[in-house]
C-alpha cells in the first residue's frame, strides 16, 4: 500500500502531521507493507531564493493579523509540536523559498535518502537556529546528514533546471486531486487526509485503506467447494458421477 503526503518544508502544520502519522504508522499491523512517498507543495512558490524574510513580520503581512497574535500563534504551535515530541523555535525565525529543498527531495526519492532528507529540512528550519533559506552549503549539509553524496547535491543546487519539472508535475497533481493545503494525505488513491489530524484518524484511515487494498474474499456456496476451473497446471477434467 502506498501512502504520498504532498507538504512543504515551511509549513509548521506538515511538520505535525507527519509526527501524527507516523505515530500511527508505528503503531500498524502492516506497517512493512506500506510505501511512504513524499510529494512537492510549495505554500509561496513564486518567492524568489534571496527573498527572506523573518516569519512574524511575514504572517502579519499575509494574513493581516498584529504581531502579537502572530507570535500568540506561533506559541501554540510550539505547543502542539512539544506534545509529538518535537523541539520548535516560537521565535527568530525566518522564511523563504523552499523550492530548491523539493528539488533535493526529487534526488533523495531516488537515492532511497527522501524521508531521511525531509526530517533533517523540518527539524534544522523550525528547531535549529542557522536557517535553510539562501544558504546552499547548508542545505548541503543536510543532504550529507541524510545520506546523500554532497558533490552530487550541489550539482542539483548549482542547476536550476534539475528536478524542477518533477517539482512541479508533484504541484499540479495536488491540485488535480482538490489539494489546496498541506499537509494533504493520499493513501493508495482511494482515501484523502486534509490536515494534521491527530493519530487516532490516521490509524483509521490506515486500516480503512488497507481492508479495501487487501486481496478479495472469495465467496463459496454453503457445503460447496472450489468449482472446476483451470490453472497453469491445465483444466480440471469433470468426473461423472
Amino acid at each position: 500500500m502506498r501512502v504520498e503526503i504532498w507538504s512543504d518544508i515551511a509549513c509548521p502544520w506538515c511538520y505535525v502531521g507527519k509526527a501524527r502519522f507516523e505515530k500511527a504508522l508505528t503503531a500498524f499491523p502492516h506497517r512493512d507493507a506500506v510505501e511512504v512517498v513524499h510529494r512537492s507543495f510549495e505554500l509561496d512558490p513564486h518567492r524568489a531564493k534571496d527573498d527572506i524574510q523573518p516569519v512574524i513580520p511575514m504572517l502579519t503581512k499575509k494574513y493581516g493579523m498584529s504581531e502579537a497574535q502572530a507570535q500568540a500563534g506561533e506559541e501554540n504551535l510550539g505547543t502542539q509540536a512539544a506534545a509529538e515530541g518535537l523541539d520548535y523555535r516560537t521565535r527568530d525565525r525566518d522564511h523563504g523559498s523552499t523550492f530548491d529543498m523539493h528539488r533535493l527531495l526529487h534526488l533523495a526519492k531516488e537515492r532511497g535518502r527522501q524521508d531521511e532528507l525531509i526530517q533533517h529540512l523540518y527539524k534544522a528550519n523550525f528547531a535549529e537556529e542557522r536557517s535553510v533559506f539562501g544558504d546552499d552549503e547548508r542545505l548541503v549539509e543536510l543532504a550529507v546528514d541524510a545520506g546523500l553524496d554532497a558533490d552530487e547535491a550541489r550539482k542539483v543546487l548549482a542547476d536550476p533546471a534539475a528536478y524542477a519539472d518533477e517539482v512541479r508535475a508533484d504541484e499540479r497533481e495536488a491540485a488535480e486531486l482538490g489539494a489546496n493545503g498541506v499537509p494533504f494525505f493520499v493513501l493508495d488513491r482511494k482515501y484523502g487526509v486534509s490536515g494534521a489530524q491527530p493519530a487516532e484518524v490516521f490509524a483509521q484511515a490506515l486500516e480503512q485503506a488497507w481492508a479495501s487494498h487487501s486481496p478479495l474474499k472469495l465467496i463459496q456456496p454453503d457445503g460447496k467447494g472450489d468449482a472446476e476451473a483451470c490453472g497453469p497446471d491445465g483444466c480440471a477434467v469433470p468426473q461423472q458421477h
